[in-house]
């Protein structure tokens, strides 16, 4: 029985139904509005190629005329048409959302293993968001230089808390996750960390690596990684000959990439200009540090043994940029997008022409070979340790099976 047959006999199951993307407020605007925001935008200068082909990849996905394929029931002859996807990585919510859920299921299952998970954010300040978002190698080192002092954070605190002589036998773990996007849709590179809430040793006799939880940082401990991360990321830039004055202004860009994309990113890297607010609104104190504009938030730690709640974590931080669902049109032909959270002041929602609604669209598209989803420590694919650690999250050897050294 083919695939449409297994879905047309299923009447109490999941029945298939065909991605629908013309009938969506963001298909219809890309459509009507993409090519005139392009002869608009390129009267500075063309469009990277890349950020192109994303968008008009985006108008072919899901859509009958640009290709599909028929499959039927051998038994009964029931045919349907499944269109062809764009299985880009920008903002498609469709194959973005596919690309999430089987994301999900493959941390969860195979690589994170049940322990304690703390998540923590990295923010960076605004003039460095635009560099980030288009330098790959800039953005790399960032990524690198938060992770290595988080990790090397949890092995110091790990050797003075249980009296270990060195941190030579001590391992840490974390995945990680790039995000071009806020609420606001606005050009916000920033980094969700999932990091294993404590540390690895190695059995001096036996040398299988036994796991140790920690206890949640200090306000101290959490401004010392952001202290450290800034100074480091201080100096790479200073490298690469940057000037480190203007990191913090909103809006700023470099003139070492394309000017069109320049003017998006700059357009996208500011706070929209109408907003709809519906009351003032105060958050709890966190733990969290500021340090040179350099935001780190340590979140609470979760029980790694609950596998539903890693999963939805793991989708949130893999979650598309836009949510179709808050995105309607209004008078005038602008856009309004509902926020997920209303912010501090009150604002609950913001409202877009559709050409700075476009600009964004193209800001959330990642450079070409760029992972936005890396592994460091114990869970990155070459560490000696690795097959001890994941194997403890993956179903197969909890029933014998063999599993391999590496993903």
């Amino acid at each position: 029985m083919g695939l449409a047959g297994a879905a047309h006999s299923s009447h109490e199951g999941h029945r298939y139904e065909r991605h629908r993307p013309e009938e969506t407020v963001l298909y219809r605007v890309v459509a009507a509005h993409w090519q005139s925001f392009r002869e608009r935008v390129e009267t500075i200068g063309p469009l990277p190629r890349f950020v192109v082909r994303e968008v008009e990849e985006y108008l072919r996905c899901g859509i009958l005329e640009y290709g599909f394929i028929r499959v039927a029931c051998e038994g009964c002859g029931f045919e349907r048409l499944v269109s062809f996807s764009c299985k880009r990585r920008g903002f498609c919510p469709s194959c973005l959302g596919r690309r999430m859920s089987d994301g999900a299921v493959h941390l969860t299952e195979h690589v994170l293993p049940e322990v304690p998970i703390r998540q923590w954010v990295c923010s960076l300040p605004w003039g460095l968001r635009t560099l980030v978002g288009y330098d790959r190698e800039l953005c790399a080192e960032v990524v690198r230089a938060f992770v290595e002092e988080l990790l090397r954070s949890l092995r110091r605190r790990a050797k003075h808390l249980f009296g270990l002589a060195s941190v030579e036998h001590v391992f840490a773990g974390a995945v990680t996750f790039i995000q071009r996007f806020d609420s606001a849709l606005r050009l916000n590179v920033h980094v969700h960390t999932l990091a294993l809430d404590g540390i690895y040793v190695r059995d001096d006799t036996t040398g299988e690596p036994a796991f140790r939880a920690l206890p949640a940082p200090t306000a101290g401990e959490v401004y010392e990684i952001a202290e450290r991360t800034a100074k480091r990321v201080v100096a790479t830039l200073k490298k690469r000959g940057r000037s480190v004055d203007g990191l913090c202004d909103e809006g700023n860009t470099s003139e070492d990439f394309d000017p069109a994309l320049a003017a998006c990113y700059g357009a996208a890297a500011r706070a929209p200009a109408l907003r709809v607010v519906e009351r003032d609104r105060t958050r709890d104190d966190e733990r969290m540090a500021v340090v040179m504009g350099f935001d780190v938030h340590a979140g609470a730690a979760i029980d790694g043994r609950d596998r539903k709640r890693v999963e939805r974590l793991c989708r949130y931080l893999a979650r598309p940029p836009i949510a179709q669902e808050r995105l309607v049109e209004v008078a005038g032909g602008k856009l309004r997008y509902e926020l997920k959270k209303v912010w501090r002041d009150g604002t609950r929602f913001v409202v877009f022409e559709p050409h700075e609604f476009l600009a964004r669209v193209c800001a959330m598209i990642p450079p070409p070979r760029f992972h936005m989803i890396r592994f460091h420590g114990v869970l990155a694919p070459n560490a000696a340790l690795r097959s001890h650690v994941v194997a403890a999250a993956r179903p197969s050897a909890l029933a014998g099976e063999s599993t391999p050294a590496t993903l």
